[in-house]
């Protein structure tokens, strides 16, 4: 946050909530951002992934301590979206193998979301806590179906991407719990999470070591001017995703959006389009959403 953003915020939140700042700034400052009761398994597979020396029967090890965790995997496994041939797994590695490495980290978040979600300190915001998750969750699966249809982005990464672009805002919430005085005055509140949520998520996302493209897809897919053209690429992805998510039931107010957007320009999109697309992906939507938990 800037200077200008921080008087900004000094003038106009109570005391509580511009020390609640103050310390999500010291934080991002001394690099101390963790989503608090993140759970132990879901930290230790991410060091895994990022080895890039790692194997299946690797993973796979570190993954089977949890029956949790090992249930995630096999259902993103056998939803839709994966499973082409309609053949079932039951197995660990096979499901490991089918989805990919990538798509292990994407598990493995799913599960320490449904872990959060469950944390008995966390339970007085559960609610809005689920609620983001679901949003993060169809956001991906809009992400990976858009980048599958209409471009030539990688998949795996569009679903990645659309399940953290709300990092900011699980991280901004779960800190908030232990200062219940935030949520009463809803304005501020949600000005702190306007303010902070991207900055935030950058953050969470590099002390996670994701990829340098979805750490930019994340950052930018609120900029609906973004210049340029060629090809899409991510951010494009997750900036129609988001949109779609946000407008699909409002298909005037989606229309004035989608013309205003430049990502739907190079991806060539049209209101008709996009809405022909939602009514065939239907099933796909459904699947992966169940399989992400949402």
């Amino acid at each position: 946050m800037s200077s200008t953003q921080q008087a900004n915020t000094s003038r106009s939140f109570s005391t509580e909530a511009f020390a609640f700042v103050q310390a999500l700034a010291k934080e991002m400052t001394d690099g101390k951002i963790r989503i608090p009761q993140f759970p132990d398994l879901a930290v230790r597979l991410r060091r895994i992934l990022a080895d890039e020396n790692s194997d299946t029967a690797r993973i796979a090890k570190v993954a089977s301590a949890d029956p949790a965790m090992v249930a995630q995997l096999l259902q993103i496994a056998n939803s839709v979206a994966f499973n082409v041939s309609g053949t079932r797994i039951t197995q660990l590695n096979s499901a490991i193998a089918r989805i990919g490495i990538s798509n292990v980290r994407t598990a493995s978040l799913v599960y320490a979301m449904a872990q959060l979600r469950n944390a008995p300190s966390l339970q007085p915001i559960r609610k809005p806590l689920s609620e983001l998750w679901q949003r993060n969750v169809k956001v991906a699966a809009m992400s990976m179906v858009i980048a599958r249809r209409w471009t030539c982005v990688n998949p795996d990464k569009a679903l990645l991407a659309g399940l953290m672009h709300g990092m900011g805002r699980v991280y901004i919430l779960t800190r908030a719990v232990n200062h219940p005085a935030l949520f009463a005055d809803v304005e501020c509140y949600q000005q702190i999470v306007r303010d902070w949520n991207i900055p935030i998520a950058k953050a969470v996302l590099e002390s996670w070591d994701i990829a340098p493209d979805i750490v930019k897809a994340v950052e930018h897919h609120e900029k609906v001017d973004r210049p340029g053209a060629g090809s899409p690429d991510l951010t494009d992805v997750l900036n129609i995703a988001n949109l779609l998510v946000s407008f699909h039931a409002d298909p005037a107010v989606l229309d004035i959006h989608l013309h205003e957007t430049t990502a739907s320009k190079r991806m060539g999109l049209t209101p008709q389009t996009c809405r022909s697309v939602l009514k065939e992906a239907a099933g796909e939507l459904a699947s992966l959403r169940q399989a992400l938990g949402g």
